[in-house]
């Protein structure tokens, strides 16, 4: 890949990330992780290979699926409570969402199964962007609702993930 677009694919990758970890609005954090899903997909598929192809597709696929889940249950807590701020979530069917929702974004158990077949279509230095990088604002979503989702689901998630 060329270095200039490396390092605007990259720079985007940052961006994205840091625009969803300062967000307090739905929609920019929102926004945020569709531009890191989108920065992304071109370094998955720098290999011209099948196997690398099929894997951004996999990947694109899921995390559209995943950001469709986060913004429509923003959109029902807009709905019930009037807010777009992540911190007031307070409606239950979007806490259901929501929590679906960044376990498939971050590959846990339930919604796992895209996560080694994107890995295995990788190269090792993206398998670690994928599974390093790309977690922290998801992450950082958790962080900011862990008050209103289950604490006790989320656990387990992860430890059945582990």
């Amino acid at each position: 890949m060329n270095p200039t677009i490396s390092m605007i694919m990259f720079s985007s990758l940052a961006t994205g990330t840091i625009i969803t970890m300062t967000s307090y609005h739905w929609l920019l954090a929102w926004i945020g992780l569709e531009i890191n899903t989108l920065s992304i997909i071109p370094i998955i598929s720098t290999t011209h290979h099948p196997r690398s192809t099929e894997a951004a597709t996999k990947y694109f696929l899921t995390q559209a699926a995943a950001s469709a889940l986060i913004l429509f249950s923003s959109m029902v807590n807009a709905w019930e409570t009037g807010t777009w701020d992540i911190t007031q979530l307070s409606s239950m069917p979007s806490h259901v969402l929501l929590t679906a929702a960044l376990a498939m974004k971050l590959g846990l158990v339930p919604m796992h199964f895209w996560l080694p077949e994107v890995l295995q279509g990788s190269t090792l230095m993206t398998g670690l962007i994928i599974t390093t990088w790309q977690k922290l604002a998801p992450m950082t979503l958790i962080y900011l609702t862990i008050n209103s989702l289950s604490t006790t689901i989320l656990l387990l998630m992860g430890l059945t993930s582990t």
